[in-house]
């Protein structure tokens, strides 16, 4: 996998898994200078190549009253700044056509989200602005049809595609991570596994998504040991007070130790 596409990004030699890791949704300047500085410090003791994560904006609510953003551009312009101050590439999701055009500008990967990853022109416009673009494994789809989502990219002119796999519906109110999905989904793209949204709790009465991030190590660790390219963490120093997704994120002062168990368990994988 050519991770040299992506301006910036550091440690691509490692042979470690690439990691997309910061907040759900940006909640000021301050927050996410704080996060991305502390998860640059831990990746680059580990030599994990890095991309600084932060939704400009949450389109996806439960309740109409929840969280959205504090501003598109606002948003956008502290994902620029994260990108120059620490010299590392960034990612965030879009979810209309116009977003990719705007958001292109600012960062380096644009993610589709999973309720929206069958939306042909929304993929077709990502895949036109040249960047990488992320596209998340619908909690209702297959593995295997992904490979669908991954062939729009390449009918739009690019080849640069990664799939994310984020859990699929288990029931009405919660998530299960099929592992046999990652073997086949690599013959598609590279792929990530969604850590801490496929231990979400979603469609709950009160309007809020419940987590598990009680298993985040233990879904991480299946996924590295599977050979899953990169993985997805949303971190947050007060996981209790964020705005957007608090109950299945992992907390920073945890980010380290997980990071170390999960480089050893690949650097084992790697000699067999």
């Amino acid at each position: 996998m050519d991770l040299s596409l992506i301006p910036n990004i550091k440690h691509t030699n490692s042979n470690n898994f690439f990691l997309l890791a910061g907040p759900c949704a940006i909640e000021s300047e301050e927050m996410a200078m704080r996060i991305a500085e502390k998860v640059i410090t831990i990746t680059d003791k580990l030599e994990i190549p890095y991309v600084f994560k932060g939704s400009f904006k949450k389109a996806n609510r439960s309740r109409i009253d929840s969280f959205t953003g504090i501003g598109d551009e606002k948003a956008l312009k502290i994902l620029r700044k994260v990108s120059e101050t620490f010299n590392v590439p960034t990612v965030t999701d879009i979810h209309e056509v116009a977003d990719a055009i705007k958001a292109a500008e600012y960062v380096d990967v644009l993610q589709i989200p999973a309720f929206l990853v069958r939306q042909t022109d929304l993929v077709v416009a990502a895949a036109k602005t040249g960047k990488v673009v992320n596209l998340k494994k619908g909690q209702f789809m297959s593995p295997g049809a992904m490979k669908h989502a991954v062939q729009k990219v390449k009918d739009a002119g690019s080849d640069k595609a990664w799939i994310t796999d984020r859990g699929t519906m288990f029931g009405y109110q919660d998530m299960i991570v099929d592992f046999r999905g990652i073997p086949e989904m690599r013959k598609f793209a590279p792929t990530v596994l969604d850590v801490t949204h496929s231990l979400q709790q979603p469609n709950q009465v009160a309007g809020v998504t419940g987590g598990r991030p009680d298993m985040i190590e233990t879904i991480a660790r299946a996924g590295v040991v599977n050979n899953v390219d990169g993985l997805f963490i949303e971190t947050h120093f007060d996981p209790a007070n964020a705005k957007s997704d608090g109950a299945n994120m992992l907390h920073l002062d945890n980010l380290e130790g997980l990071l170390t168990n999960l480089v050893a368990i690949r650097k084992t994988i790697n000699n067999f």
